[in-house]
């Protein structure tokens, strides 16, 4: 009794709550990747431990990442007498890298240099997504039309990128 209410208080008190349900099939996952271990004398796949028990290699791998313990991102990494390397260090972002915040000011700033015709016609093609004849429909002129001024705004953009 003493032994279980321990464990609730463990369970119950942890940083991160991770179902009963999940965290019992990590610790499968993990008794079948050591008998897996032990009968192939290398690291299982993945596959196989999911293979093993008769699971989805998704779900292995969510139980698995919910059991392991969070890391601060200042947690020390390497340090070799010089700077110290954190785990912050080692993580990008792709899609807001400093680059793109550039990249997105500098055309809207070059847009801003177009007429609003052009502005809507660009807006529509490499925003929204639309084909010329789309844009050709919705604003009421021809497909070459559009071609055309597409074409001549790129130019005049081209000025202030």
């Amino acid at each position: 009794m003493i032994i279980g209410e321990i464990r609730r208080y463990l369970r119950d008190n942890n940083s991160i709550r991770v179902s009963r349900s999940l965290r019992d099939m990590a610790y499968k996952a993990l008794q079948a990747k050591e008998r897996l271990i032990n009968k192939y004398s290398r690291e299982p796949k993945i596959e196989e431990i999911a293979k093993e028990l008769g699971e989805k290699k998704e779900d292995i791998c969510m139980a698995l990442d919910a059991i392991q313990d969070p890391v601060s991102l200042y947690e020390p990494v390497f340090h070799d007498g010089g700077d110290t390397l954190y785990v912050m260090d080692q993580i990008s972002d792709e899609k807001n890298k400093d680059g793109k915040w550039i990249e997105n000011i500098a055309v809207s700033q070059a847009m801003s240099h177009l007429p609003e015709r052009e502005r809507h016609i660009l807006n529509l093609r490499f925003f929204e997504g639309k084909t010329q004849m789309e844009v050709s429909s919705e604003v009421g002129i021809s497909q070459a039309q559009v071609s055309r001024l597409e074409k001549s705004a790129l130019k005049h953009m081209r000025k202030y990128v």
